[in-house]
């Protein structure tokens, strides 16, 4: 039986209506989020919810494998199709075959693999390894990530190709810190589930002044930081003393890079930029040099403004990126902008990293 997916916010009831929606389509999954929000459980809710669940859900962790271990446990192999391989062993997409394949940390799979897993998804055909026979699978295929998959697009470490294929149906699970709301349930049905797993403890949920420090907490390890806390308090009958060995600081997505006053910096870029006298200002977008006649054409408050917003915007984006070492994914948060966006805007604005 599957964990149920625990929370009351609008992001976690939007998911809920998205797994009934897509359960029995077996359209590709990708399941997007930070470590310990819980893909793994949105992917049994998957299952659970959909016609596969009588035969196997099959997990493989693509981070956890070197690259030649990753092939075989995914594809199989032959005897003797290397050294040690004393007997035939059937691969994850047999076994998963008619069921569900969940593909944990896909964005730490080799480029060399991804070729060949493109082929799977394309033609639901396989060849173990030292096998000459290619055979056929029938597998819905969920696949789970922490990276930025289209940072890696752009890194080429990830194919692009493949992305697509993977990126059918997308469910984002936001970090728990940006749903507090759900810290109150989570603690509820864990306290109830772990409590029957130590009888021997008097673990208690906390009074409303810890409650309220547990929800300011920003929760690095999201869910399952949350869990073991729960487990903890169990043991030493204490939130006080859990809550006082939790890290209270830790390195965000979001880096501590900009300081207060280089953040300043970006806020008043305009202001210092254009604290000129007003004839300055204006010769910046228009050539005060014409004729009176022809200067009046050129002066379009629309066209001024835009020409304005571009140029703060590009300055703004260029200072985001050379203070975050041009880390594209990281300027894309801090700017809350998407990735793509972001790599339009370059192109756009022409803002290209230094030549080393």
């Amino acid at each position: 039986m599957s964990t149920p997916l625990i929370g009351v916010s609008k992001s976690i009831l939007k998911i809920k209506e998205l797994i009934n929606h897509v359960a029995d389509t077996c359209l590709n999954v990708l399941i997007t989020g930070e470590t310990g929000v819980g893909k793994e459980v949105v992917a049994q809710n998957l299952y659970t919810e959909s016609n596969r669940c009588s035969k196997n859900f099959v997990k493989i962790n693509c981070a956890a494998l070197p690259e030649t271990l990753l092939e075989s446990e995914l594809y199989g192999y032959e005897k003797g199709a290397f050294t040690g391989a004393h007997r035939k062993r059937p691969g994850k997409f047999q076994t998963a075959d008619k069921g569900v394949l969940f593909l944990d940390e896909i964005g730490d799979m080799p480029i060399a693999l991804q070729s060949k897993m493109l082929h799977v998804l394309q033609s639901g055909e396989f060849s173990p390894l030292g096998s000459d026979h290619d055979f056929k699978t029938d597998v819905w295929v969920i696949a789970a990530t922490n990276h930025d998959l289209e940072e890696s697009m752009y890194n080429k470490t990830f194919r692009e190709d493949l992305f697509y294929r993977l990126n059918i149906i997308k469910i984002d699970i936001p970090p728990l810190r940006e749903r507090k709301e759900d810290i109150s349930p989570l603690i509820e049905y864990y306290f109830r589930l772990y409590k029957s797993e130590y009888p021997n403890n008097h673990g208690s949920k906390p009074d409303s002044d810890m409650f309220a420090k547990l929800c300011n907490y920003p929760w690095p390890g999201n869910v399952r930081q949350l869990q073991n806390c729960i487990k903890k308090q169990m043991i030493l009958n204490s939130w006080q003393k859990v809550f006082n060995e939790l890290p209270k600081e830790h390195e965000d997505d979001l880096p501590d890079i900009l300081t207060d006053e280089q953040l300043g910096e970006t806020q008043s870029f305009a202001k210092n930029e254009f604290a000129n006298d007003r004839s300055s200002i204006i010769s910046q977008f228009v050539d005060l040099s014409t004729s009176s006649e022809k200067l009046f054409e050129d002066i379009s408050l629309k066209k001024i403004k835009k020409l304005a917003s571009d140029r703060v915007e590009k300055e703004v984006i260029a200072f985001v990126l050379e203070k975050l070492g041009w880390n594209r994914s990281k300027a894309a948060k801090i700017l809350k902008i998407s990735y793509k966006t972001l790599l339009y805007k370059m192109s756009e604005f022409e803002i290209h990293p230094p030549i080393k």
